[in-house]
């Protein structure tokens, strides 16, 4: 089981796109394991975002995340980091495939309603920043009709 970050930016909270962007997770068998709605602060984004701390969109990148609230999600499943980024698509919502989050819902790169964790590294450093105090640990009972145990 692999457990990974997704935050729903400000432009898809200000969209009211928090409840279908979840329940697509859901939908696909991922479980949510972790859930804020919040205004983060700057020395939070400047965590998150220091990998691209010397680039010259960073600053107007921590101005366009403060500039409404995130809805932090932590999605746990097999394989939920992969599955993740397929259901969300390129950074592009204009260039994003139909069906994809980004596709059906975005059209600029940086309005593109949402994050997610690119790797097993990044979503443990993720995790950690937005949800320190941890995540839940709960039996859903529909995830055994998700992944095939015979498989």
């Amino acid at each position: 089981m692999e457990t990974t970050l997704v935050l729903v930016k400000p432009d898809g909270v200000q969209r009211g796109r928090i409840g279908s962007i979840i329940a697509r997770f859901e939908a696909k068998g991922l479980k949510l394991v972790g859930l804020k709605l919040m205004q983060p602060e700057r020395a939070l984004l400047e965590q998150h975002y220091a990998v691209h701390a010397e680039r010259p969109f960073y600053g107007s990148l921590l101005k366009f995340m403060s500039a409404g609230p995130v809805a932090a999600l932590a999605l746990e499943g097999e394989g939920a980091i992969g599955v993740v980024r397929t259901l969300v698509g390129p950074t592009n919502g204009a260039e994003a495939a139909p069906g994809t989050i980004r596709g059906d819902y975005g059209m600029s790169k940086s309005f593109n309603l949402i994050h997610a964790s690119d790797g097993a590294e990044t979503a443990a450093s993720e995790l950690a920043l937005w949800f320190g105090e941890g995540t839940l640990d709960y039996d859903l009972n529909s995830l055994g009709w998700v992944n095939d145990p015979e498989a």
